[in-house]
């Protein structure tokens, strides 16, 4: 069952009358058939047209879509040998950011990225992917792993932002923050990151400093949610459709602005909807893009990543 958005309701009431229909064809002597496929028709071509215009507020829903897929989905559905680790061997193991060794195709990488969960029991354990500083120690020791051993780097970035709790404070938030930002900045191996559902403020771009930065394209990438920009700049959240579209937050902008490298595209009515044929569109992207960034040196790749985030804005 598909769970519909606030803007999908036409579409939903669609669905509804033809599954009824369904029903009624089962047990009657009437043949509708012709009716139930004029009905599909009707609804394909609305969730095409839909979904074809949406706004960057509407873009921020479906990218929290309660059933895209999570971290855990693609480790199963695009890697293969995974091997996770825990533990950033100071203070703890934040769950709310997951890692490891993995195979992608025929390339050994380290995979890391948000998890968000995908129940309340999961969502309360991975603490809804919003990270503490020790889940980004954590990515920096994973980091600097794949550097010694000369492994990829591929992160998934879906967090609203990192955990604003006095806990993450007085551990060091912000310099975990900024660390793991350094650690991106620093490797001499390809990092890829993808933009696969939200990716919110510090707590995105300390997982996301990549030479080569996707975005799904009905995902979103800003410094605040829309919610907390409005509620800055209106003192209100009602506000939060307008700071969508002020603050640009989707893929089609933020490609324009030289922000990110590629959108990666999703099946239409969202990866939710097809959450393997999402996966897979992903991994091939990902693959062709570590496949440009193989040759390179390692001072080769760093020098790329700082020329790519010195020329935003220029």
């Amino acid at each position: 069952m598909v769970s519909f958005l606030e803007f999908e309701k036409p579409i939903a009431e669609m669905e509804a009358r033809i599954i009824e229909l369904r029903a009624t064809a089962n047990v009657g002597d009437i043949d509708i058939s012709g009716e139930i496929d004029k009905l599909e028709q009707r609804a394909a071509k609305m969730l095409v047209d839909s979904y074809a215009k949406l706004s960057p507020w509407q873009k921020t829903q479906v990218a929290r879509h309660p059933d895209r897929p999570h971290f855990k989905d693609y480790v199963a559905g695009m890697f293969d040998n995974f091997m996770p680790l825990a533990g950033d061997r100071a203070f703890s193991d934040d769950q709310a950011i997951l890692g490891g060794f993995a195979t992608l195709g025929d390339r050994r990488v380290v995979v890391i990225g948000h998890e968000k969960g995908d129940d309340t029991a999961s969502r309360v354990r991975h603490n809804f992917g919003m990270a503490k500083p020790e889940g980004y120690r954590k990515a920096i020791r994973l980091m600097q792993l794949a550097d010694r051993f000369g492994l990829p780097v591929v992160t998934l970035v879906d967090t609203s932002g990192a955990f604003p709790g006095v806990q993450a404070e007085e551990r060091g938030q912000a310099e975990a923050i900024a660390r793991s930002t350094e650690q991106c900045l620093a490797l001499g191996v390809p990092m890829v990151a993808a933009v696969v559902g939200e990716g919110g403020s510090g707590g995105a771009v300390a997982l996301a400093a990549a030479n080569r930065v996707l975005m799904f394209e009905h995902a979103v990438y800003s410094v605040i949610s829309p919610e907390g920009c409005a509620s800055i700049l209106w003192r209100t959240a009602e506000k939060a459709s307008d700071a969508a579209t002020a603050m640009q937050v989707t893929a089609q902008h933020l490609k324009a602005l030289g922000v990110i490298d590629r959108i990666v595209p999703e099946p239409t009515g969202g990866a939710h909807r097809e959450p393997v044929q999402a996966i897979a569109n992903l991994g091939a992207a990902i693959g062709e893009e570590l496949d440009a960034l193989s040759g390179m040196s390692p001072d080769a790749l760093r020098t790329d990543r700082a020329d790519k985030f010195l020329a935003i804005g220029v």
